[in-house]
């Protein structure tokens, strides 16, 4: 009885696991949107006065490892979409810029608008993320493309480069003052351009890297089960 109780769960599982290798692409987006989405949600709940469950997605997001830096963010129900850091000081005083530990937490008001949970370069990195993975879909199952995995030098020349050099000197002019008080760097603000150009780049040659290889071990996983039970 117990083995039969075994055997039933094994097929159980091995029949998840067939859907599953249908299915990734799908879940994967889905995936894809749900994270990327409900940052969103966060400023139009503030700006509806639902304030703790927008809080909820802020710390979430905080949580997921987003600076959420207003002046890297991008705000909702506002007369911009955008701000820099002496902006802020002009409208809100000067004592926001005093305090750089501070300036993750404010989601915004009803003056300048409310702050998308997610800062640019992450919402175009896995907004890119979710639509590379529908133009995927749509060239393997509508065009019967076999996609192929890009090139490492290009996933790393294109994806992983242009990050870390805007990135990057962002984080080392304002890190390297803080080290050598004496240092001939003074800080960097990139532009949300650039935040948007190389998230989206790293977001989508992320997927044309993966996903190929992704595919090619869930067709394998089909096949070796169709060839076991006879599946289709």
């Amino acid at each position: 009885m117990e083995k039969k109780s075994t055997r039933r769960l094994v097929i159980l599982v091995d029949r998840f696991i067939f859907w599953l290798s249908s299915h990734w692409l799908v879940i994967f987006n889905t995936l894809a949107f749900l994270y990327v989405a409900p940052s969103f949600l966060a400023p139009v709940l503030m700006h509806l006065g639902a304030e703790m469950p927008a809080r909820i997605l802020y710390t979430l997001y905080r949580v997921a490892g987003c600076h959420q830096l207003p002046q890297r963010s991008w705000f909702l129900f506002g007369p911009q979409i955008t701000y820099t850091l002496p902006e802020f000081g002009a409208r809100l005083g000067e004592t926001i810029l005093s305090d750089p530990l501070a300036w993750g937490g404010f989601t915004g008001n009803e003056t300048l608008g409310y702050k998308v949970a997610f800062c640019q370069r992450c919402t175009a990195t896995y907004g890119a993320i979710f639509l590379s993975g529908l133009v995927y879909g749509l060239l393997r199952s509508v065009l019967g493309w076999k996609v192929q995995p890009l090139r490492w030098w290009v996933y790393i020349g294109l994806g992983i480069v242009p990050m870390g050099l805007d990135g990057g000197y962002q984080f080392l002019s304002y890190a390297l003052p803080l080290l050598i008080p004496n240092s001939p760097i003074s800080p960097h603000e990139t532009t949300p351009l650039m935040r948007v150009i190389t998230g989206a780049l790293f977001g989508w040659a992320t997927v044309w890297l993966a996903y190929p290889y992704v595919e090619e071990t869930m067709d394998d996983i089909r096949w070796s089960l169709q060839q076991r039970f006879g599946w289709e």
